[in-house]
């Protein structure tokens, strides 16, 4: 499973075998979380969350979006399309 991004601790991890839409796992620090990307233009969303709080969770989809290009290209080239 590929780390595409490290964010304060947290791996962001697009995993080979996934399915559309574009989307990346965010883990660590006892959470688990998968949000959608919107590929190309974004904004990332929440999809589920686990032990994650609500400032955490949006401090996390900042960061996304702040990387939103890196990781639609990292997507494309696992995936293909979006």
């Amino acid at each position: 499973m590929p780390t595409v991004l490290r964010l304060d601790g947290l791996r962001v991890v697009i995993y080979p075998n996934d399915h559309r839409p574009a989307h990346v796992h965010v883990t660590g620090a006892g959470g688990e979380a998968v949000f959608v990307l919107h590929c190309p233009d974004g904004p990332p969303t929440l999809r589920e969350s686990s032990g994650f709080g609500l400032q955490t969770v949006g401090r996390i989809l900042d960061d996304l979006a702040a990387h939103l290009a890196a990781l639609c290209l990292h997507w494309s080239d696992i995936h293909g399309r979006y």
